[in-house]
């Protein structure tokens, strides 16, 4: 016999990290105004469009697509000194949005004391290296035993690729003793059951009608905050399954 939970997998913005509205042009603005002032509203507005699409690929057709070739779309080549200059500028924008909240750390840390595995599935544009400098600075890179960016593979969340490709990273067969933590009824709840997750809801992000999905799941759990997912997940580690 064995224990029911060997994984809990997080997705990122909006679950380990709060959510917040922010107005998506201004990020392009901050990047423009750096590469090239004189098109900045102009490149601005191809760049939200660009990203507009690609979240709707994601949404309708689970296409995964990386910031360069958002870039690269509008005719901006997304390497050289004005361009990283640009890149650092959209960054700064975005840093005060990425803290993760406090629960974090010690629900982290709590799991893992308990035997269960930690990863990370998120649907993003940016880079592994971007994500790992922000857990790093949150001081919780050490606590993730395993992470999978969609810039990396070829399907977003709710695709059961996407899923699969987070179990793999954390060498885990059975998605019966997996549990994925959300904020997304669509992409995180539905995603994962249909991979035959269970699936614990965070119900605190101001989705966008345009990034909500065509269905919702049905989680097996909600919770109001992180810290109470660890006595969710000591219930069903209380369970037991045949191994």
């Amino acid at each position: 016999m064995t224990g029911a939970v060997e994984a809990v997998i997080f997705d990122w913005g909006g679950t380990l990290t709060p959510w917040h509205t922010v107005d998506l042009r201004e990020q392009w603005a901050h990047y423009t105004q750096v590469y090239d002032a004189g098109r900045a509203d102009e490149l601005a507005g191809l760049l939200l469009a660009a990203e507009e699409e690609a979240w709707r690929r994601a949404r309708d057709h689970q296409r995964s697509g990386t910031l360069d070739d958002l870039l690269r779309s509008v005719g901006v080549e997304p390497s050289g000194e004005r361009h990283e200059q640009a890149l650092a500028a959209y960054h700064r924008f975005w840093e005060p949005h990425t803290y993760i909240d406090p629960d974090v750390p010690p629900l982290l840390a709590a799991l893992r004391d308990r035997g269960v595995k930690v990863g990370v599935l998120s649907n993003t544009l940016w880079t592994r290296e971007h994500h790992e400098e922000v857990f790093r600075r949150d001081g919780v890179l050490d606590l993730i035993d395993g992470a999978v960016y969609t810039c990396e593979i070829e399907w977003t969340k709710p695709h059961p690729e996407a899923f699969r490709a987070a179990m793999t990273a954390l060498a885990v067969t059975d998605p019966a003793r997996v549990v994925f933590v959300g904020d997304r009824p669509y992409d995180d709840v539905h995603g994962a059951k249909e991979t035959g997750m269970r699936a614990v809801l965070v119900p605190h992000s101001a989705i966008p009608e345009n990034q909500k999905g065509h269905v919702e799941g049905d989680p097996d759990a909600v919770v109001q905050r992180l810290a109470d997912v660890l006595p969710v997940v000591d219930r069903w580690l209380g369970e037991t399954v045949q191994a």
